[in-house]
């Protein structure tokens, strides 16, 4: 171990402006309803804030942090590719895990502007603001950074869905990563989430 009591510590201020601002969010996200409806609260907390601290604080082009359609052609590809991956898993999870079923079966109502609003937010949260502050200072591990809380934020939902999202996480981060936007993992989760709740509610 090199540190030497008394070193001076040196931080990256928007490291850590990130860092906490982050996790305030979630816990107000866990333990507050701002709105008559959560996705709005999500669309305030983790799209709205975060942008206005990257333009106003940060003094920064959003699109430093994936808020553009970056590298589209290959952003079309990858959420064609997600969907028809994912789909097939979904449709069986939906069918076979009761877990589940009884999860998802109640968010029918609204789709599908209730999964859009709830997860732009939530996409650009962890697949642009986190992701692209974190890989100026730590590079590809932020990859795997990101998907740390976004892993957690899930639990309370049905397991198998929980267990599986760190790799989920990391799998978002990478198209997030490749295609420089957080457009196209948004736009393969806003898939998932949507057909998921079909599928639970017995529509598909």
């Amino acid at each position: 171990m090199k540190y030497l009591l008394g070193e001076k510590l040196s931080f990256d201020w928007k490291i850590v402006a990130v860092t906490i601002v982050s996790t305030l969010l979630l816990m107000v996200d866990h333990y507050h309803k701002l709105t008559a409806y959560k996705y709005w609260d999500r669309v305030f907390l983790y799209l709205a804030i975060p942008l206005l601290i990257i333009v106003i604080f940060f003094r920064e082009n959003p699109r430093e942090y994936g808020f553009s359609f970056g590298d589209w052609k290959l952003g079309l590809a990858y959420t064609a590719l997600g969907i028809l991956f994912m789909a097939p898993v979904i449709y069986y999870l939906g069918h076979g895990d009761a877990s589940m079923k009884a999860y998802y079966e109640r968010f029918l109502p609204g789709l599908p502007w209730t999964t859009f609003l709830d997860l732009i937010g939530w996409e650009f949260f962890f697949r642009g603001w986190i992701l692209f502050a974190y890989s100026r200072k730590f590079g590809p591990e932020a990859l795997w950074l990101q998907a740390v809380p976004f892993a957690l934020a899930h639990i309370g939902k049905p397991e198998i869905e929980t267990l599986s999202t760190i790799f989920g996480g990391f799998a978002f981060g990478w198209v997030a990563w490749r295609t420089k936007s957080f457009v196209w993992p948004f736009l393969i989760h806003w898939f998932i989430a949507t057909f998921i709740i079909l599928v639970a509610a017995g529509r598909i």
